[in-house]
């Protein structure tokens, strides 16, 4: 008989090479898979609700196991699997699913987030976003600029080479707004999906750097996107600003009224 296991968990991307595992490459998936081996005896195998790219961070991801035997007790096996784990990953939540839940095929929608740090002067405790020192963003037209991508749209022209097959996708929320941390100036970019392609998340991050350094008319967005060329888009920016806020399950409406 087999047993069907939810686990939900965050993790420093800084020192992986993304999520998802890979020959002789420090992977989340692959750390995970060892401390669950460790404890289990036996082989198992994660599936991750997405892909997430070298560096990127998440602060609620899900996965999804299948094992033999049916773990008796839940939280002391969580504890005793944070043990193993190294301390870049913790995993807060483990419990049995229904047969029927798949961690990747029944997520509605994902939330990410991209952090920047748009001060004069860099901060020695926050290598965790990009640093614009430029000059001072225009929330209004970065907005703006936003407006343009919520829908349901091809975003050829946002993604990267991959073997993704798919171009479109649903893009319930974009926002962005300040933040004063510590005195500091950062602004939040806030954008949901129901799927999201390669680099797709950075490449309009880029874009919006791109039309407010060029003073562009914020309609330029739409032309980049009706485009459905990636050659007309910006360049992927890095990836340390980006952190994947959650996978959602439930009513997508419902988690924006309550999170904005």
């Amino acid at each position: 008989m087999s047993f069907r296991y939810k686990i939900c968990f965050e993790f420093l991307g800084f020192d992986f090479f993304g999520s998802q595992k890979q020959p002789d490459r420090r992977t989340v998936q692959g750390e995970i898979e060892k401390a669950l081996r460790t404890l289990i005896k036996d082989k198992v195998n994660i599936i991750i609700s997405g892909r997430l790219d070298a560096k990127v961070s998440a602060k609620y991801l899900v996965a999804h196991f299948d094992v033999n035997i049916k773990i008796e007790n839940e939280q002391k096996f969580l504890y005793s699997l944070n043990c193993i784990l190294p301390p870049d990953i913790k995993i807060f939540e483990l419990k049995i699913a229904n047969p029927d839940f798949h961690a990747q095929k029944s997520a509605k929608y994902k939330h990410y987030r991209y952090m920047i740090l748009n001060d004069h002067v860099a901060s020695v405790f926050e290598n965790k976003c990009l640093f614009y020192p430029y000059e001072a963003l225009d929330i209004e037209r970065i907005n703006k600029s936003l407006s343009h991508i919520i829908g349901h749209y091809d975003f050829s022209a946002f993604k990267s080479s991959s073997d993704n097959p798919y171009s479109d996708c649903k893009i319930y929320y974009a926002k962005a707004k300040k933040e004063i941390i510590n005195n500091r100036n950062f602004i939040a970019i806030d954008i949901i999906g129901n799927r999201f392609l390669y680099n797709m998340v950075r490449t309009i991050v880029g874009e919006l750097l791109f039309i407010e350094r060029r003073k562009l008319n914020p309609s330029y967005m739409k032309e980049v996107l009706d485009s459905k060329d990636r050659s007309k888009a910006a360049d992927v920016i890095t990836a340390a600003g980006l952190t994947l806020e959650y996978v959602g399950y439930d009513d997508v409406e419902e988690y924006i009224k309550n999170k904005f």
